[in-house]
């Protein structure tokens, strides 16, 4: 059996690599900087599974129709072991066709992505981003900011990262209300209809899952229904929102800020708003949740071998 593993191998414990090397060939790439196709192509040839990381296929927003030639070129594949919880990279409906598995990594950055959606929303109420970018330019002036306490912080998918952002926004005094597609129930926080969400939140979190069918569900006629001054902290993928109309809230001041992540971030009507705070993803990017992420990956890995996917989203 071949394992194609489009990740370092240094980020693999010892004995991590070794119990990949008992399932039979591994190969890994040396870093994890884009490739050309044909070395992708060149790596994954012959492999039975391939574990891939979006970085090496350009990152999540360009990843997916690498990783589909990658796929299609491999007759005898039998699984695909993601690097993330998200899956919006990867088409999922030819792996379904092609009965080709899909796992992802769920839950692995639950902690580093709530904290790190917590502190954008700090970091906008606080003025940090803005008096941050004026001292770089000379510009500072004092730019009067507002508490989160009391104000409604509306979570928009309160799954796994969505519930931990609700525990510390509790925490720190915040009114949490929430909006689920499928029926949730969380103490200490108020299940609303999107519609009333939108029209009742100080504050608003994407933490939705990162697939097609959110794609656009916050636009011209969503945002048109929100509170004059709502700052809204987006870490999912900037496709949940439509940028040209976002651009043109946060200049009006109907929107206060929008802090985003995005592999571009030069090619978006965004791009030049001092109150769109568009940074890389690198949320997941602490110590504890990379250790989660490799642990997870292998077993995942290995349950592909025996025949047993595990954590499948296709």
């Amino acid at each position: 059996m071949k394992i194609a593993v489009f990740y370092p191998k240094f980020s693999f414990t010892p004995d991590q690599q070794k119990t990949l090397s008992k399932l039979g060939e591994v190969v890994y790439t040396k870093g994890r900087e884009e490739f050309p196709l044909v070395k992708l192509l060149e790596m994954a040839k012959g492999a039975q599974i391939i574990a891939v990381d979006p970085d090496p296929f350009g990152g999540f927003e360009k990843a997916k129709p690498s990783l589909t030639k990658v796929i299609n070129s491999l007759p005898g594949l039998k699984g695909v072991c993601l690097s993330t919880t998200s899956f919006g990279w990867v088409d999922l409906e030819g792996a379904k066709k092609r009965k080709v598995s899909v796992s992802n990594i769920p839950g692995y950055s639950r902690e580093s992505v709530a904290e790190h959606t917590l502190a954008m929303l700090l970091s906008s109420a606080k003025r940090i981003f803005v008096s941050d970018r004026r001292t770089q330019k000379n510009k500072y002036r004092l730019e009067m900011g507002f508490e989160l306490k009391d104000k409604a912080l509306g979570i928009i998918g309160l799954g796994n990262i969505g519930s931990r952002v609700a525990e510390l926004a509790i925490g720190i005094g915040m009114k949490v209300i929430a909006f689920n597609r499928t029926s949730m129930k969380m103490k200490g926080v108020k299940m609303v209809s999107f519609n009333q969400l939108l029209k009742t939140s100080d504050f608003i979190s994407l933490n939705t899952t990162h697939e097609a069918k959110n794609n656009g569900m916050i636009g011209k006629a969503e945002i048109s229904k929100m509170k004059k001054g709502v700052i809204i902290v987006n870490t999912v993928d900037r496709e949940l929102v439509d940028e040209k109309a976002m651009a043109s809230v946060l200049k009006s001041g109907k929107v206060d800020t929008y802090a985003y992540e995005g592999e571009d971030l030069i090619h978006t009507p965004l791009s030049k708003l001092e109150n769109a705070i568009g940074i890389k993803g690198f949320a997941w990017y602490t110590k504890e949740a990379l250790d989660n992420l490799v642990r997870i990956w292998v077993e995942n890995i290995i349950a592909v071998a025996k025949g047993k996917p595990q954590n499948r989203v296709a």
